[in-house]
C-alpha cells in the first residue's frame, strides 16, 4: 500500500533529525583505540603535558591518561572519561574512568593511559595481562563528571614561580564536566582584575601579578555553551610561595 504524503513528511523529518541528535548526544560512546605507557611504571607520567607534575601519576588513584585530540591545546587537562574495551572475552562492562593529564598519540589512538587504566578495562587479572599483552585495543568512550569527594579546588603555585614578578599556578581536583576556559587575577582591596595566559596545559601564568592577598575568578564552561565564573572563598595570600598549594575553599557540583 503506498504512503501517503503526510507519512512520507515525517520520515523524511526524522531522518533529518536522527543524525543531529546523534552528533550532539553527550552522553553517547565514541568508537577509538586506547595503549598504554610501555615504559611506565603502574601510575602515570609525572612530567605530562598538563604541567600537573608528579600529582598528574597519583590523581585519581593513578587512573590517568594521555590524549591526542581530547587534549584541546590544554583545555581537556583534568577532563574526566569513562573508556572500556569492546572485546567482551576480556573487557568489563564498567571499563574505567581516567583522567586527562598529559599529550601523546599512538597508532590511531585517543588514549594512552597508565597500566593501571588499561588493566582496570578488564574483568579479570588474568584478562588484564591480556589486554597488556596487546598493546593496543579497540575501546569506546565518553566524557563523564570528575569527582574529589571531600576535596576543593585547589591551587598549586609552581616552582618556576618568583615571588612577586612571576606567577604561574596549575588547578587541582577541578569536578564536573566543564572546562576552565579563563582564570582571572583579582587584587581583593581595589577589585581591579587581569586575565591570566593558559602558558601550556593547565599551566596559568602572568609576569606582573596583582599585589597583596589575591581572589581568583575561573569561568567554567560546558558543551552546551553554558558558561558561568566561579569565585573561591578563600584568597591566595599576599606573599605567595613557590611549590606551596592553596585550598580555595569551593567545589563546583558533579
Amino acid at each position: 500500500m503506498a504512503l501517503s504524503l503526510q507519512s512520507l513528511v515525517i520520515i523524511f523529518a526524522a531522518l533529518l533529525l536522527a543524525p543531529a541528535e546523534a552528533a550532539t548526544c553527550s552522553d553517547c560512546f565514541i568508537q577509538s583505540r586506547a595503549a598504554y605507557y610501555p615504559n611506565s611504571d603502574i601510575q602515570g607520567s609525572d612530567v605530562g603535558a598538563c604541567g600537573f607534575g608528579s600529582f598528574g601519576a597519583t590523581i585519581n588513584d593513578a587512573d590517568v591518561s594521555a590524549a591526542s585530540e581530547l587534549y584541546r591545546s590544554g583545555i581537556g587537562c583534568g577532563a574526566c572519561y569513562q573508556v572500556r574495551c569492546t572485546n567482551s572475552n576480556y573487557c568489563s562492562d564498567k571499563g574505567v574512568t581516567v583522567v586527562i593529564t598529559d599529550q601523546g598519540s599512538g597508532d590511531n589512538t585517543d588514549f594512552i593511559m597508565s597500566r593501571k587504566a588499561f588493566g582496570q578495562m578488564a574483568q579479570t587479572p588474568d584478562a588484564a595481562a591480556s589486554l597488556l599483552s596487546q598493546g593496543v585495543v579497540g575501546i569506546e568512550y565518553r566524557r563523564v563528571s570528575c569527582s574529589y569527594p571531600n576535596k576543593n579546588i585547589t591551587i598549586k603555585i609552581d616552582e618556576n614561580s618568583n615571588y612577586p614578578y612571576y606567577l604561574a599556578f596549575v588547578i587541582w581536583y577541578q569536578q564536573g564536566k566543564k572546562d576552565i576556559t579563563a582564570v582571572q587575577l583579582c587584587e581583593t582591596q581595589n577589585f581591579s582584575c587581569k586575565l591570566l595566559d593558559r602558558s601550556y596545559g593547565a599551566v596559568w601564568t602572568t609576569t606582573s601579578p596583582p599585589s597583596g592577598p589575591l581572589s581568583l575568578r575561573m569561568l567554567f564552561s560546558g558543551e552546551d555553551g553554558d558558561e558561568s565564573w566561579v569565585v573561591p572563598v578563600n584568597n591566595i595570600p599576599q606573599v605567595w610561595k613557590a611549590g606551596e598549594t592553596y585550598d580555595t575553599g569551593v567545589q563546583v557540583n558533579v
